[in-house]
C-alpha cells in the first residue's frame, strides 16, 4: 500500500526556515516514490482546518513543518468540539520554529532533515499524551483547546505577545530571553486559586503556573524537568509571588531546570487541574504551546496516549 503523507507547513516559521526545509524535503520525498501533499498555511488558524482536512482525507502520516504554534494547530484535529479524542494518523515533526520546545522534549535536533525523513517513515512510534483545556475567550465564552507540550498562566502570556511582535531573526533563545526580561519589568503578579484533582492546592499571587506534558517552554526554559510525555500525568509547577529582582536573578535556575527546590516554587503531579483568577485588574492570558487562545479560568486534563509520534 502506498504511503500518503500530508505535510502541514507554516512558511513563515523560524524566519523562513520552514520554506527552506520544505524544498529539501520535497526533493527527498520525490526520490522515495511516496505519495504526498503540501498544505501551506496562510495565516493564524489555517493549520487547524488543514490538519482536519488531512485526517478526513485518510493520510498515512501527518507531517508538521513549523514551530510549536503550528504543531499546536495540528493537534486540534485529534480532538472533537466536545473535547473527545479523534483517531488519526501518526504525527511527524520537522521542527523549524522560533522556540522548538516540544522538539527539545523529544530530543529532536533542529535542522536534522535526515532525522526528519526517518521519522516520516514512521518505522517506530511512541504513544504520547495530549492535554485538553477548557478556557474562555475575551467575551467569557467557554472554548476547548488541545495542547501537546505546556499550558500556563501568568507572565508567559505576556512573553508570548512580545515574542510575536519582536524580530524572529534573533533565534528562539534570544527572542524569548529579551521578551522575558521586558515582560518581567512591566508585569504584576496575579492572584489565582489552583485545584489538583479536585482538591485545593495553592491560593495567592503567582508569577507563573505551568501545566506540563513536556519539559521545556519559552525558548528552552526547562520549567518541568521531571515531565514525561507518556506517563498520563500533568506536572504542575507554580512560581510564587517573586519580585522582579528575585525572578531575574533566579531566571538561570529556571532555564537549567534547577528551580524546583527553591522556596518560592511548588510542584506536584495531577490528572486534572483547575486554575481560577482572583481579583486581578485584567483578564489573565493562558499560554498554550506558545499561543494565547484564551483566558482564565481553565480546566485541564490529559488524554493518555491520544497521539502516535514518529520517532527513530
Amino acid at each position: 500500500m502506498t504511503k500518503r503523507i500530508s505535510l502541514l507547513v507554516n512558511p513563515r516559521s523560524g524566519a523562513g526556515r520552514a520554506r527552506r526545509y520544505l524544498t529539501a524535503l520535497d526533493r527527498s520525498l520525490q526520490s522515495t516514490g511516496w505519495s504526498y501533499e503540501i498544505l501551506e498555511t496562510r495565516g493564524p488558524g489555517d493549520g487547524v482546518a488543514l490538519a482536519r482536512q488531512a485526517l478526513a482525507g485518510g493520510c498515512s502520516v501527518l507531517g508538521v513543518i513549523g514551530g510549536d504554534g503550528t504543531l499546536n494547530e495540528a493537534v486540534q484535529a485529534y480532538v472533537d468540539p466536545e473535547g473527545k479524542p479523534v483517531a488519526g494518523p501518526p504525527l511527524a515533526l520537522i521542527p523549524s520554529g522560533t522556540g522548538g520546545d516540544f522538539a527539545r522534549s523529544c530530543g529532536f535536533a533542529p535542522g536534522d532533515l535526515q532525522g526528519a525523513l526517518r521519522r516520516l517513515e514512521a518505522r517506530q512510534l511512541r504513544s504520547v499524551d495530549l492535554g485538553l483545556l477548557r478556557l474562555h475567550d475575551a467575551a467569557g465564552r467557554p472554548l476547548w483547546r488541545a495542547f501537546i507540550n505546556i499550558a500556563s498562566a501568568g507572565i508567559s502570556g505576556d512573553v508570548d505577545e512580545r515574542v510575536e511582535r519582536g524580530p524572529k531573526w534573533l533565534g528562539g533563545k534570544w527572542a524569548f530571553f529579551l521578551a522575558t526580561v521586558g515582560a518581567t519589568l512591566a508585569y504584576r503578579n496575579v492572584p489565582v486559586q489552583i485545584e489538583l484533582d479536585g482538591q485545593p492546592w495553592h491560593e495567592g499571587r503567582v508569577l507563573l503556573v505551568a501545566l506540563a506534558n513536556g519539559q521545556y517552554f519559552g525558548g528552552g526554559m526547562q520549567v518541568a524537568p521531571r515531565a514525561d510525555l507518556s506517563d498520563g500525568w500533568l506536572d504542575v509547577v507554580c512560581v510564587g509571588d517573586l519580585t522582579k529582582l528575585e525572578f531575574l536573578t533566579q531566571f538561570p535556575k529556571v532555564r537549567e531546570g534547577a528551580h524546583l527546590d527553591l522556596a518560592s516554587v511548588r510542584s506536584a503531579r495531577a490528572r486534572s487541574v483547575t486554575v481560577r483568577a482572583g481579583s486581578a485588574p485584567r483578564a489573565i492570558l493562558v499560554d498554550v504551546d506558545g499561543e494565547t487562545p484564551g483566558y482564565l479560568p481553565l480546566e485541564a486534563r490529559l488524554l493518555p496516549g491520544a497521539l502516535q509520534l514518529c520517532v527513530t
